[in-house]
């Protein structure tokens, strides 16, 4: 449970990234959190991560774990306009991930939990402007960080660690006091025409179709609360609210720990 000013500050940190995100031009979205096997599999989700599912067995569903698998499936068997640019959506989604294999790692407090919120960025654009937008997408990224006022680092990940669906992803990393480490609190990914070519979701040009590139990115979620509360925390355990997120906090400037409070 997030209580009191915990849930205040969850909610305030996902509407400072829809805001982002909408001052951006993306286009917000409610999505669902129940989806098709052949969106799952068709977003490269059943494949070595599986087993961080879950699946409804009764109705043949899949809880996501990201609303890049809804959004993905949107435009899935269409032929989208990409004559004006990208088509650009934010997705708000309850995300749920059963974190096998996490072997106790980072189980205790709420960097690891099965349930969480998550703002994510997803577009659709031409194969040949994606180096382009996924750039643009980790600039969105930065943005947010700069503006929580959090130290972090970005980096490129190697290609043996890339998923099936991710031809470049970049992580970007907060830093942790407490445990004197860096945690990912965001990562973007190109995926090309993977998931598009999967899902069948093309664009016209010169009288012919052919697969569109998907891209997506996390713009704010539960686990950034980590990162506010240990980078901004004061010596009497009080909280200093960055100032880009005080309007989403009531105005508050300082959380101050206490029960109700």
């Amino acid at each position: 449970f997030l209580t009191g000013v915990g849930a205040q500050l969850e909610l305030g940190i996902l509407n400072l990234a829809m805001s982002t995100a909408t001052e951006a031009g993306f286009t917000p979205v409610i999505t669902p959190t129940l989806v098709r096997p052949e969106i799952m599999a068709g977003t490269g989700f059943l494949g070595a991560h599986a087993d961080e599912i879950y699946r409804l067995e009764r109705d043949d569903l899949y809880l996501v774990g990201t609303s890049e698998v809804a959004l993905a499936g949107y435009h899935a068997d269409e032929i989208v306009d990409l004559s004006d640019g990208p088509l650009r959506y934010a997705g708000w989604s309850a995300c749920y991930r059963r974190e096998a294999g996490s072997h106790g790692k980072d189980t205790r407090g709420i960097i690891r939990v099965h349930q969480f919120h998550k703002v994510e960025m997803f577009c659709y654009c031409r194969e040949e402007d994606a180096a382009e937008e996924h750039e643009r997408l980790l600039g969105w990224e930065e943005r947010m960080l700069a503006a929580m006022e959090l130290p972090y680092r970005v980096i490129d990940v190697a290609a043996g660690d890339l998923g099936s669906s991710a031809a470049r992803k970049f992580d970007c990393e907060a830093w942790l006091p407490s445990q004197s480490r860096w945690m990912e609190v965001t990562s973007t990914s190109n995926c090309t025409t993977f998931q598009a070519r999967r899902l069948n979701i093309r664009e016209r040009t010169d009288n012919r179709t052919r697969s569109v590139a998907t891209l997506n990115g996390t713009l704010g979620t539960t686990r950034w609360l980590v990162a506010v509360l240990e980078n901004h925390q004061l010596p009497d355990g009080s909280v200093s609210v960055p100032e880009a997120l005080r309007p989403y906090v009531g105005g508050r400037e300082i959380l101050e720990p206490g029960p109700g409070r």
